[in-house]
């Protein structure tokens, strides 16, 4: 099989507040801005990788969800525990300086891990882990 990846998910609770993020702090490109049913889907990706799409979208993107399940998962991205992406770029430190220049949130400075790669931790405004890694020779 060949298989790639062509979207990911992230959940935000603010699109705009996301787009000033994605779009302007770490140059992605917006590629797509959609209204269905009262939610917002914005997706958007990295301009080296046309096929590859982060669809930013409302917590439990599912008009069907009750809402004890929305409140739910509305509280879980408020704590910060849904999952985000990790990014790859050429200069760690570059990158970590861009995302201190924007006041990002920082969980972990750059720093060199015992497998192979350095790397920095932030969150974004709704709170999703996003990792930065620069692969080591």
């Amino acid at each position: 099989m060949d298989l790639k990846i062509s979207q990911c998910f992230i959940s935000v609770d603010d699109h705009d507040r996301a787009l000033a993020f994605y779009r302007d702090v770490l140059g992605l490109e917006v590629r797509n801005d959609v209204g269905f049913e009262g939610m917002r889907w914005v997706t958007v990706g990295p301009p080296l990788q046309p096929d590859v799409e982060i669809v930013l979208e409302p917590p439990l993107a599912d008009p069907n969800a009750a809402p004890a399940d929305r409140r739910a998962v509305a509280e879980l991205l408020a704590k910060g525990l849904l999952r985000g992406v990790i990014f790859t770029t050429e200069d760690c430190d570059a990158t970590y300086a861009r995302l201190l220049a924007a006041d990002a949130d920082v969980l972990q400075e750059p720093m060199d891990q015992p497998y192979g790669v350095r790397d920095c931790a932030v969150r974004d405004p709704a709170g999703n882990l996003l990792r930065f890694t620069e692969r080591k020779a």
